[in-house]
């Protein structure tokens, strides 16, 4: 688990990695932003195996909208497109601004930014928005189970407002402040961002991607982080080991087999009364 710093992407932190463990089988679990700061998992060797688990988990995030101004990437890195007027910003109020937050709270529809790693026929949209194109990304369904707001500051032409959001994985924090700017009529973007957790991780257990080999966590510990387990013994580790069934228990959706020592055998999917190994972690019984 990586704290990373403003500046580096995460695929600076992937090449990194890559060199430290002298390995070309590492990987991340969602991306984040240069902008932003925080938790970024990665994977090395096996455990890239489970990084799709991971990127699905739910995620919240520290950050600061800026009301007043828009900039076409939704965030301090873009280029400024409109700015909102003093006497506009000075009709903004506080409980316009938390009603315009539970507008943009539960289940909704999510424009992303043309600014995003979202593929549009094979190619990135921020590589196609960056080339001139003209384009718009269809809505999406998202889930924001918690925004809230933490501090207003005031300024003379525009409002800074602090939230904490915690969210499904697919939403973009820097739409969100792009629409709560739409919706109170002066625009909006995002000024910081700091990711604090993705499903049982939090950035508490993070370290600079530079003393990342002293924070490997065993497999076992990181699948029960983010799937429900179930524990199996000698004879059906050797089962799944050798890429055989063992009666089901009942669990819907991919769980995470753990050994009587806590190691993560296989993941595991149910049909009917058997329960198949949908990747085997542990070599050896």
């Amino acid at each position: 688990m990586v704290d990373k710093e403003g500046g580096w992407t995460s695929h600076d932190l992937v090449a990194k990695a890559r060199g430290i463990f002298n390995t070309r089988r590492v990987g991340h679990a969602g991306t984040l932003d240069p902008m932003a700061t925080g938790l970024v998992i990665l994977g090395v060797g096996g455990a890239t195996r489970l990084l799709g688990y991971v990127s699905d988990a739910g995620k919240s995030y520290q950050g600061t909208i800026f009301l007043g101004a828009t900039t076409n990437t939704d965030d301090a890195d873009g280029e400024l497109l409109t700015r909102a007027s003093v006497e506009d910003m000075a009709k903004v109020r506080d409980e316009e601004i938390g009603a315009g937050v539970k507008q943009l709270t539960g289940s909704i529809m999510q424009r992303p930014s043309n600014f995003s790693a979202i593929k549009v026929k094979g190619v990135r949209s921020y590589a196609r928005a960056r080339a001139g194109e003209e384009f718009e990304l269809a809505a999406r369904e998202i889930h924001v189970e918690k925004f809230s707001i933490v501090d207003i500051r005031r300024n003379e032409d525009s409002i800074e407002v602090d939230v904490f959001v915690t969210c499904s994985s697919g939403t973009y924090i820097r739409a969100l402040a792009r629409d709560l700017g739409e919706t109170l009529g002066v625009g909006g973007h995002l000024t910081s961002l700091r990711r604090t957790s993705i499903g049982g991780f939090t950035i508490e257990d993070a370290v600079k991607i530079e003393h990342i080999a002293d924070r490997r966590i065993p497999l076992g510990e990181a699948a029960a982080r983010i799937l429900p387990t179930r524990k199996v013994d000698l004879d059906e580790q050797v089962l799944l080991r050798n890429g055989r069934a063992i009666f089901a228990v009942g669990k819907v959706g991919a769980y995470a087999a753990l050994n009587t020592g806590g190691d993560l055998v296989a993941l595991l999917q149910e049909e009917g009364e058997r329960a198949k190994p949908i990747a085997v972690f542990l070599e050896e019984a």
